[in-house]
Order: structure tokens, then sequence, then C-alpha cells
């Protein structure tokens, strides 16, 4: 299993962010090894929303499912992710700081099945993939605090 750290400080406002960010719907506008992402279902953030993303590995698309198994609005959202070959614990921790918030981003992902032999191998290809991811959410993050104090 390994097991990636992000942390990332923007001037957007926690609640701001934490409504951004949970909303695994919104990952393929941050991530890009996400190649599209949809929500399944209606109704409000909560326990048991569901997403369809679509994930890149090695220059396929594969489907993933998230749910969200823990949520603590705006302070905590943890999300159980499974797709061909693979499993992921999303959890994701939102402070707010003086200048707008702190995102704590730990992920969790093993691999399963034959591709689990794999899994020695696989450790500097997931930490790349979260640099990108942390980049991508820098960018978005500070994009939507930008256009938020334009407003």
């Amino acid at each position: 299993m390994a097991r990636l750290r992000e942390t990332i400080a923007t001037s957007l406002p926690v609640e701001r962010a934490f409504a951004f960010v949970a909303d695994f719907a919104n990952s393929s506008t941050w991530d890009p090894g996400v190649a599209w992402s949809e929500r399944l279902g209606e109704g409000p953030l909560a326990v048991g929303a569901r997403y369809r993303l679509g994930v890149e590995v090695g220059g396929w698309v594969t489907p993933m499912e998230y749910r969200i198994t823990e949520l603590e609005a705006p302070r905590r959202v943890v999300l159980v992710g499974r797709g061909f070959g693979v499993a992921a614990v999303d959890e994701i921790e939102f402070q707010p700081t003086e200048t707008g918030s702190q995102i704590d981003y730990t992920a969790d992902i093993r691999l399963t099945g034959l591709f689990r032999l794999l899994e020695p191998f696989a450790g500097r290809a997931f930490a790349r993939i979260a640099h990108e991811a942390r980049r991508g959410m820098q960018e978005s993050l500070d994009a939507l605090a930008a256009r938020d104090g334009a407003a």
C-alpha cells in the first residue's frame, strides 16, 4: 500500500475550499490524472454520496467509483474508492488559517488482484500522481479565490 500526503495552503475560505474539494464531481477540474468525474445521484453532500471517475493509468482511462464514508463539514471528508485493480481511501482535512485555509490530503492506495504484485514498484508513479494532483488543486483553489475576490 502506498500512503501519499500533500498539503495545500490557499486564500480561499475553509467553507468554500471544503465545498469544492469534498464534492468529487469537481476532481477532474483539479486532478490532471482524472479524465472525467460525475456525481451519481442527487441531493446534498452527505455520507453515502457516490461519484464515478475516469482515472488515467498508463495511457488508459479506467473507471473508479468513490463513496463518501465520513463527513464533518467543513473540516473533514473521507472517500473510499474502488476500480479495476485498485482500492483507495482519501482522507481530506481542512483548517481555517489567518489568510484562508490549509488542506491536508492523505491517500492510501492499494493495488488489488494480480496488480498487487506490482505494488512494490509503483511508489514513484504514485508520488508523481500525488504531486500533480496537489499542483492542480492549488491552481484551482487559487483561481476560485481570485474569482471570488473579484466578484
